[in-house]
């Protein structure tokens, strides 16, 4: 299948090649033809060899272009702005080429030779080199080739991604393998699209990851992107952009340099960056197009801001100067990485304008090393003041960008391409049948093309060959750097990280602090000697750019409506939840028996509350419940010794002792609801209350009807007679036991009482309390006893004025009133009551209803027996009683 579409590929291009020769272009070299190319000559530097390299090298940034009148051929272009650094990239292809031919390792028995061509970085330009290196003339002529000069392997270039894309769709037709040292385009590992092309510079795509990734390590989640407009631009801030958002960060603004406008737009760019609160900034552009952004930000006083810089201008010497110091101090961004070329400064320190090769710009490096001019018969601008170059001047003492060789980036891109077109050829040419890359083990040769024998099957069958021996070759160089082409014709990317640092004499310095390298491994790939950098900053702090502060713990994050999601606002954690990190989304519960700190950023145990007897309330309720308890004995023991006396015998002797001891277990039943409430505590003490309790009313209701029954059974002939016997008591007692017996007995087995630790009354706190199981037989048991204290009150009620001198129906009538005051009112007090008031609430009416009956029913008696024993006979109780019929008889 392969095979097949490879026949139909060479069958497209040969129709094609034919088109063109025969029909398009008849090109001749004849001078007796009167259709020529009128194209112009094409300063093209030429060093001779069996084998030939073309390279692209704009010694030459910017141009001024003549009026055009359109009545004359058009001026050449007058190209301007000499760049030492890229006389020194030319300087290090010629080492590169002498070292190979110095290499007798290397293409034996045969020398490598090259053109340079100096494109002035003008795209027209670039074609015309283009052309004109694979011509073999110093015209440019589309589909021809001098056939006098051995055949171009390979070309160089351009440094410019756009220039790059266009060589490249022009070079892939033919498979002639391209190797840029300096297009970092994304766009250019389409293998689809350019087919032949290499570099020896990372891809776009990496150092777009890596600035990222850069930002990110800083902690700068609200940038601003300013770049080209251009393919460069355009496509290394878009994925910038992908994966700062994809991180989580945020883009401020994008803005975009117009290189169609006079001004680039710098007026505007330059007002967003001062007014936007993001202090990091990258700008992926070259040096050329950043300086009018950086005039207009000079003139704006734009301060406080962090340049993330791209490769294009990161290690820039132009911008090297006082007046950008202030705005480019800190900053910090991705270069090539730099390396050094053994022998290559002595090299560079030999260059004279006597030498031949090169001379027109090697003379313009030295007039403008040297502030001096050559006299020649074109240039006649001389001045008495002028300085003319002798010839005799020596670099050996210049210190300049083309002299510095101790972080060479471009010119080792251009070495290395040189030492990989030569390592492809070498392999070419010393493969060996049967051990070669092809089928079978065969090997491919350069074919010896004859005059007749050019056409489209011939330059496709040797430049396929040239481009799957560069796809596949291996060079270690002398840093110990091995260089391989991946399957899009990529290197590995390697890159320095580099600060821009004022030194002491208030110069700025580009210092290495790290690197990112995408073949070590995952944790290794951006590393970064953060003690090395040095920001704008008088503290030197990395500078911050956030659109909202860090939320600290105890907070989290929350999204303002309209604006992204790296502005936001800091929320305290709702009650019940802590954030133990900076920046959180969420807040976490706490365990339930835990609670957030103050700070709400860790959780602390939560306080266990129970009615404590070591606590003030908690210990009173006790004293009072000791106390009282020994009131209804010591009230017992003076019955006990007061027995025979008539006030006790007219009282119910056996009754009213059996409601002294029944008094006294009420008030120690109120101690069982002090203290932690463990399970056998919660299990019997409502039981027990409920049943001594019951037992005190039930002594109550005894004697209210004991009294009422005496009363109308000492009418003559009362049938109730037979009911004043005592057996009757004890029976209404045992009744009204048995039936409260009967329903805790049942409480106790179908839903009885359990320990219960409860977290939603106060936060924070767990009140470690009773549950009483089933509330309704709670309740119901509170409700019986309810019931036989409003039937001995209405008893005693409707007794009270029974003509008795021993008639207690008045006491009983106000202990039960009083009895069911304070538990009617402890039904509103305990249902809003919460945790151990609660039971404070239950202990308060146990004791204080218990008092109510001991002072009603036996405080007056007990007066009468201690401090009236006068009323204590029964002369007294009988004159009383004579009294009182006497007050009712008138």
């Amino acid at each position: 299948m392969a095979q097949t579409r490879e026949r139909a590929m060479t069958h497209f291009y040969k129709t094609l090649w034919h088109l063109t020769i025969h029909y398009l272009i008849p090109v001749s070299h004849s001078s007796h033809l009167g259709c020529r190319l009128s194209l112009s000559n094409l300063p093209l530097i030429y060093e001779a060899g069996d084998l030939l390299i073309g390279a692209i090298i704009p010694f030459h940034t910017d141009r001024v272009s003549p009026t055009i009148t359109f009545t004359e051929m058009p001026p050449e272009d007058d190209c301007t702005w000499f760049l030492y650094e890229t006389y020194q990239q030319f300087q290090a292809l010629r080492f590169a080429v002498e070292e190979v031919n110095a290499n007798p390792d290397v293409l034996p028995n045969m020398t490598l030779g090259f053109y340079a061509y100096d494109s002035c970085s003008v795209l027209h330009k670039e074609l015309e080199g283009t052309l004109g290196m694979l011509t073999g003339h110093n015209q440019a002529i589309p589909n021809y080739s001098r056939l006098g000069r051995p055949i171009v392997a390979a070309i160089l270039g351009h440094s410019m991604s756009t220039y790059s894309i266009l060589m490249a769709h022009i070079l892939g037709l033919y498979r002639y393998p391209q190797i840029s040292h300096y297009a970092t385009n994304a766009l250019l590992s389409d293998r689809t699209k350019f087919p032949s092309f290499f570099r020896t510079v990372p891809s776009d795509s990496f150092q777009s990851q890596g600035l990222a990734q850069l930002v990110l390590h800083f902690g700068w989640t609200w940038v601003g992107l300013v770049a080209m407009g251009n393919d460069y631009g355009q496509q290394g801030i878009q994925i910038i952009k992908q994966e700062i958002l994809q991180a989580g960060a945020c883009v401020a603004f994008t803005e975009v340099i117009l290189l169609n406008q006079m001004d680039r737009n710098a007026p505007y760019i330059s007002k967003v960056i001062k007014q936007s609160t993001a202090k990091a900034i990258i700008v992926f552009s070259i040096d050329v197009f950043f300086i009018p952004l950086l005039d207009e930000m000079v003139k704006m006083n734009v301060t406080g801001k962090v340049f993330i810089a791209s490769e294009a201008w990161c290690i820039s010497t132009i911008l090297l100067v006082d007046k950008y110091s202030s705005i480019l101090t800190g900053s910090i961004g991705f270069s090539f990485h730099s390396s050094t070329i053994p022998g290559f400064k002595d090299y560079l320190k030999k260059v004279h304008p006597s030498d031949p090769l090169g001379q027109t710009v090697t003379k313009i490096f030295w007039e403008m090393t040297f502030d001096c001019k050559f006299l020649n018969k074109t240039n006649r601008d001389f001045t008495k003041s002028t300085k003319f170059c002798m010839g005799n001047e020596t670099l050996e003492t210049i210190e300049n960008a083309y002299t510095d060789v101790s972080n060479l980036r471009t010119s080792y891109n251009i070495y290395t391409s040189v030492q990989v077109a030569a390592k492809s050829l070498h392999d070419l040419r010393t493969c060996q049948n049967g051990k070669g890359p092809f089928s079978n083990g065969a090997c491919a040769r350069l074919q010896n093309i004859k005059p007749w024998q050019v056409n489209c099957y011939s330059v496709m069958t040797n430049t396929m060959v040239l481009t799957h021996y560069v796809q596949n070759t291996r060079v270690r160089l002398k840093d110990k750097r091995e260089v391989f082409f991946d399957k899009n014709g990529d290197l590995p990317a390697v890159y320095d990280i580099v600060n821009w640092q004022r030194t002491d004499d208030q110069l700025i310095k580009h210092v290495k602090v790290g690197s990112y390298d995408t073949a070590s491994t995952y944790e290794d790939i951006l590393a970064i000697n953060s003690s090395a950098i040095m920001w704008a900053s008088s503290e030197n702090q990395v500078p911050l750019s956030v659109c909202s502060e860090s939320c600290p713990a105890g907070t989290r994050k929350a999204a303002i409506r309209g604006q992204p999601v790296c502005c936001y606002q800091c929320v305290p954690c709702p009650p019940g939840e802590i954030s133990n990190e900076t920046d959180s989304f969420d807040c976490y519960k706490c365990p339930w028996d835990m609670w957030p700190n103050h700070g709400k950023d860790r959780c602390h145990p939560k306080t266990f509350e129970f009615l404590s007897f070591e606590e003030s309330l908690g210990a009173t309720l006790t004293g009072s419940s000791i106390t009282s308890f020994t009131i209804p004995l010591s009230i017992l023991g003076l019955y006990l010794k007061k027995k025979n006396t008539p006030i006790v015998k007219a009282n119910n002797y056996t009754l009213s002792c059996l409601l002294l001891v029944s008094l006294s277990f009420c008030f120690l039943s109120s101690l069982m609801f002090i203290g932690n409430p463990q399970s056998l505590k919660c299990f019997i003490r409502q039981a027990a209350f409920g049943m001594v309790f019951t037992l005190c009313i039930s002594c109550v209701l005894a004697k209210t009807l004991m009294v009422v029954v005496a009363f109308v059974a000492t009418k003559p002939g009362s049938s109730l007679l037979k009911w004043a016997k005592p057996q009757v008591s004890y029976t209404i007692i045992l009744g009204c036991s048995l039936l409260q017996f009967i329903l805790c007995t049942s409480w106790m087995s179908l839903a009885p009482p359990f320990q219960e630790n409860n977290i939603d009354i106060y936060p924070g706190v767990i009140i470690v309390e009773c549950n009483e199981g089933s509330p309704i037989a709670f309740w119901c048991m509170i409700g019986y006893l309810g019931l036989l204290a409003t039937i001995s009150f209405l008893v005693a009620f409707l007794a009270r004025r029974l003509p008795d001198s021993f008639n207690e129906t008045k006491f009983i009538t106000f202990s039960m009133l009083a009895f069911l005051s304070v538990w009617i009112s402890f039904i509103p007090a305990s249902l809003s009551a919460r945790g151990k008031y609660t039971i404070a609430m239950e202990v308060f009416a146990i004791i204080f209803s218990t008092w109510a009956l001991v002072i009603c029913m036996f405080l007056p008696k007990c007066f009468s027996i201690l401090f009236r024993p006068d009323m204590n006979t029964r002369q007294y109780l009988l004159g009383k009683q004579r009294i009182e019929n006497t007050t009712n008889t008138s």
